[in-house]
């Protein structure tokens, strides 16, 4: 069965000057993410893209504003037929009737299997845009047009498309991989604060998981990055995507090795669950997660104490919450056994295993226990 997108149909690409290009090489398929400042205005990023009589942009309601119009402009000479879909923003309308909104969309519009669908904004887009063309026609391609520094460097990357579910995030969705990634560093400026910490903490996973040398050079840019240094924003999306890309081409859909690349994320998504979507950013759960995953790696005697502390101090410089909010015990094991890594009922942890190393564990519900009652915001009385 021929791949649906063949690297060997795959026009050659030519990025505006200043551009960065880094490959997701899969074997049979490949892409690339174009990483840079001015991209959207140039038509050589959309260049190559597939030939398609009708395109559709899936975006949001503060995102359309912005950058709607643009990406507009530079898809008529491509496209006779553009349409877009606005949907609410946060992370409570990551949801199954957002997503039938894209597919009545689509049927409505008559769309076929080659329609090309634009994912523009951040991750919660991106996932839902991306199941939309997994799932319609059994697959149409999709661009990513990631606005936010999370997206850009995490879930725009890679495949994994999905939308939540009450009893669990991202538990609905397939391994569908886009045609291109758009990372338009300029779409940072527009970016809240709290949008961009919730980013850096999907950077700064990339660092104890893989590239300690990186994880150094976070602490000592940190300020840099907090001030939308493009420079210093250009290298953390360079390098994030660099350590993804690797990881995914070894293992697209999460065999083994590509489930490191969840650290923090058992705990972040429990947290993010039981608050109710939207209370807590992701990158807010991530952050706080890989606190508590790297107490857990601690108490299972794979890192000394100075490492959770380093990470607490490095995450709380990035403006996220390093304590969790208070929520019974029984409450976060059963959230974290409704997780994809687990195997035969055991919630297993992504932990660090020395400095730029990271493991699958299993721990007992008692550790786990202590792991988060020692890391967790008092209850008020």
């Amino acid at each position: 069965m021929t791949a649906p997108f063949p690297d060997s149909t795959r026009p050659e690409v030519a990025p505006p000057t200043g551009t960065s290009t880094v490959a997701i090489d899969l074997g049979d398929r490949r892409y690339d993410i174009l990483i840079g400042p001015a991209l959207f205005d140039a038509p050589a990023t959309w260049s190559g893209l597939p030939r398609a009589s009708s395109a559709l942009i899936v975006t949001n309601e503060v995102v359309a504003p912005l950058y709607l119009e643009r990406l507009k402009k530079q898809l008529t000479s491509h496209y006779a037929r553009i349409d877009e879909v606005v949907l609410p923003d946060g992370e409570q309308h990551k949801s199954r009737e957002s997503l039938d909104v894209v597919i009545d969309h689509l049927l409505a519009r008559a769309a076929d299997r080659k329609t090309v669908l634009f994912a523009l904004g951040g991750g919660v887009i991106g996932d839902l845009t991306g199941f939309a063309a997994a799932i319609y026609m059994r697959g149409v391609p999709f661009v990513q047009v990631p606005t936010t520094l999370l997206a850009q460097v995490d879930s725009s990357v890679g495949g994994k498309t999905a939308i939540n579910h009450p009893r669990g995030k991202n538990m609905v969705g397939a391994f569908y991989q886009p045609v291109r990634v758009v990372a338009d560093l300029d779409t940072l400026d527009t970016l809240p604060d709290r949008e961009l910490s919730a980013g850096l903490a999907e950077i700064i996973k990339y660092g104890p998981i893989a590239d300690a040398a990186f994880l150094d050079w976070i602490e000592e840019h940190l300020d840099a990055l907090l001030a939308r240094d493009k420079s210093a924003l250009a290298y953390a999306v360079k390098r994030s995507c660099e350590i993804k890309a690797w990881v995914v081409g070894q293992d697209e859909r999460e065999a083994g090795l590509r489930a490191i690349l969840n650290f923090g994320h058992t705990f972040g998504h429990a947290i993010e669950t039981g608050l109710g979507y939207g209370a807590w950013l992701h990158g807010e759960g991530v952050g706080c997660g890989m606190v508590l995953a790297s107490e857990l790696s601690h108490r299972l005697g794979l890192v000394p104490v100075d490492f959770v502390e380093r990470m607490t101090r490095l995450i709380e410089r990035a403006g996220l919450p390093v304590k969790a909010p208070p929520m019974i015990i029984e409450r976060w094991l059963d959230l974290m056994r409704v997780d994809k890594k687990n195997e035969g009922g055991e919630i297993r942890f992504v932990v660090i295993e020395g400095l730029g190393k990271a493991g699958m564990r299993g721990a007992s519900d008692e550790l786990v226990a202590e792991v988060i009652a020692a890391h967790t915001v008092p209850a008020a009385r």
